[in-house]
């Protein structure tokens, strides 16, 4: 048995990945201590996996601000002190960080106390955490024909995106029922990822008329801030009212997916994974501030393998 510690806090997009290796590794006989932030989203995720070990790490977000950056070197500074600690308590077999601000305390810490250190990149524009802890890994695994100059051979490896078992197809009916939906309408999901996104709320609400009209149930994540849980019953024309469910938080992702008919979702990793493994018919909408513009890179290899259509948000656009 082996010690492994995994980095992957900060995001659902991180997280996830995060827990789909340490599965792997204690379905092994391995034990494995996952470091996560002190966000909301990382707490509400979690509470499934009451079997793995989750430990906050500290942390914040990189940011040229003056304030945010004093923030970031502040809890840097906290998150390498505590790294050193945690790398000499249990003396790992090897360290894995997914990116994000979690991230480079606990691989420099690695490395100074002489731990191998691997990293994976999901997105087809490496951030800005694997760029630049990259020359600390032993390994850094990235997407197929995803490169970072300057390494040596051998470093990199492709693999693609760990998946929690938990994602997978499920009966649509069955999923349609467990969720309150009628499995004889269609089925639009909207799905803006572990934040939620605000313009496509926005569009789902707007949209409510023309989708009951149509006989389209509408089931939207929002994100959590985004607003409270509610179910609305509209009717059109005499006909029996259609479901619209908003939700904060879903922590169902597969059994979502397995009713969608059609899924309306941001670019992320994570995400289109998830779209795969529950072989979902997706429209994607790149977040267009996504760092390096990193979901566009995603949802056109997306779209060029067949999986998607694509929309391209313009700032002026409404989403029509």
């Amino acid at each position: 048995m082996s010690q492994f510690i995994i980095s992957c806090g900060g995001t659902g997009g991180h997280l996830s990945p995060g827990i789909a290796l340490a599965e792997g590794l204690v379905s092994r006989g391995h034990q494995a201590t996952l470091l996560i932030s002190q966000k909301r989203v990382d707490a509400r995720l979690i509470e499934k996996y009451p079997d793995l070990t989750f430990v906050p790490i500290p942390g914040a977000p990189f940011t040229l601000k003056p304030a945010g950056l004093a923030r970031f070197i502040v809890s840097q500074t906290r998150g390498f002190i505590f790294s050193i600690k945690l790398v000499r308590a249990i003396m790992p077999a090897a360290i894995v960080g997914f990116g994000g601000f979690t991230t480079a305390a606990i691989i420099v810490a690695g490395k100074l106390r002489g731990v191998p250190v691997a990293l994976h990149e999901a997105n087809r524009v490496p951030g800005r955490a694997i760029r630049t802890l990259s020359r600390f890994a032993k390994r850094v695994y990235l997407p197929p024909g995803i490169e970072l100059p300057g390494l040596k051979p051998g470093v990199i490896r492709a693999a693609g995106l760990p998946v929690r078992r938990e994602i997978m197809r499920l009966p649509r009916e069955v999923a349609c029922h467990q969720l309150g939906l009628d499995p004889a309408r269609k089925v639009l999901v909207i799905f803006g990822g572990s934040q939620g996104a605000t313009v496509l709320n926005d569009w789902a609400r707007r949209e409510l008329p023309q989708l009951a009209a149509d006989n389209i149930q509408l089931y939207c994540v929002t994100g959590l801030g985004k607003g409270a849980a509610e179910v609305k019953k509209i009717a059109f024309q005499g006909r029996p009212p259609v479901a619209a469910v908003f939700i904060p938080f879903c922590d169902q992702v597969a059994m979502l997916l397995s009713a969608a008919d059609l899924v309306i979702g941001r670019a992320g990793a994570g995400s289109i994974a998830e779209f795969i493994r529950c072989e979902t018919p997706a429209i994607v909408v790149p977040y267009p501030h996504a760092a390096d513009d990193h979901q566009r890179a995603n949802a056109a290899y997306f779209a060029a393998q067949g999986g998607c259509r694509t929309v391209r948000r313009r700032p002026d656009a409404d989403f029509r």
